[in-house]
């Protein structure tokens, strides 16, 4: 009588599970983000909410075309985003050291100087073309400095830095403040 009364429990048991899980309401939640959050309470600050009746599967959302294109934007967004914070990097790096190759070459060498028929000195035209030379590259260097800032913070691509500076910075100026 025991064994048939355990058997006829688990066959009842088995028999009302389904209806259990059918009766089962989750909720969809939309996130400002765009995120989707499954759960048995609506998520706090969700933009949109829907019943879903039945539990979804463990591991597996359901992804709508809408979602799948949205993602694909946004890791594409991520990816150039990713991109420009290394040209950034790359930039500021060339820009101090252009400054500092312009730094250390005002410092005149061996040959630099040249004797004056009144017994002064005068520094020597190559000593000048070297000055030249290292403003031009700093220029350079500073242009293309700004040029990946502005890329950076472009609207469009989503990565506009609140300081208005490099990432990790704390202003928009080039390291040396021009």
């Amino acid at each position: 009588m025991l064994r048939r009364n355990g058997l006829l429990s688990w066959v009842l048991v088995a028999a009302l599970c389904p209806q259990l899980a059918a009766a089962q309401v989750n909720y969809k939640s939309t996130l400002p983000d765009g995120r989707v959050v499954y759960g048995d309470k609506p998520a706090p600050g969700a933009v949109r909410v829907e019943e879903v009746k039945g539990a979804p599967s463990k591991g597996v959302s359901v992804v709508t075309p809408k979602e799948a294109a949205t993602l694909k934007q946004r890791e594409a967004a991520g990816v150039d985003r990713e991109a420009g914070n290394a040209r950034l990097r790359a930039a500021e790096q060339a820009l101090k050291k252009a400054e500092a190759a312009q730094a250390a070459g005002k410092e005149p060498g061996e040959g630099d100087r040249i004797g004056t028929v009144s017994g002064a000195q005068r520094f020597s035209d190559a000593y000048w073309a070297r000055q030249k030379r290292l403003a031009e590259e700093y220029e350079a260097a500073r242009a293309n400095y700004e040029r990946a800032l502005r890329e950076a913070n472009n609207p469009a691509s989503g990565t506009v830095n609140p300081s208005g500076g490099t990432p990790g910075s704390a202003s928009g100026k080039p390291p040396r403040g021009q």
